[in-house]
């Protein structure tokens, strides 16, 4: 079982319309055409179609399985006091006083431009259940990091 928000939720439902919808749609119409300019062969374009069409089908049987198997988090019911999924936590490295905030979601909605760290991360893993004032010691690929909760909000 998946546990996501409702925007990752709408979201991967969005990606799969637009798969099954958009993308598949304009593939199998360029085999189409590639198969209807002869020999299969060596016809490059039909071999590149293909593959395209492979990719997709493989991507919608990905989000399909996903989605089959998510549970939607109602953010009334989760604890604001403490670390958990869904939860916007302002931490500070304790080595060279950076802050930085991150919303822990599902390894789905994970995107590090917006913010948004994946629950499975070594960072996530070690914040779980924490609370404001607390200091994690968190071993991450560059060595070992020592990080204070400043603040957790859903």
């Amino acid at each position: 079982m998946e546990y996501m928000s409702q925007e990752g939720y709408d979201k991967l439902v969005a990606e799969l319309h637009q798969l099954e919808c958009v993308e598949l749609p304009q593939v199998r119409e360029a085999i189409a055409e590639a198969r209807d300019k002869g020999d299969l062969s060596e016809n490059f374009e039909y071999h590149a179609a293909k593959r395209e069409q492979a990719r997709i089908l493989g991507r919608i049987r990905f989000k399909q399985r996903v989605l089959e198997h998510a549970r939607v988090l109602d953010k009334s019911r989760l604890e604001a006091d403490s670390i958990g999924l869904l939860s916007r936590v302002e931490i500070s490295n304790l080595n060279n006083n950076y802050r930085m905030t991150y919303t822990i979601v599902s390894p789905h909605e994970a995107d590090m431009r917006e913010g948004k760290i994946s629950v499975k991360s070594p960072i996530a893993k070690a914040l779980m259940g924490k609370k404001a004032g607390d200091v994690v010691t968190v071993n991450v690929p560059a060595g070992v990091v020592r990080l204070k909760v400043e603040s957790v909000t859903l």
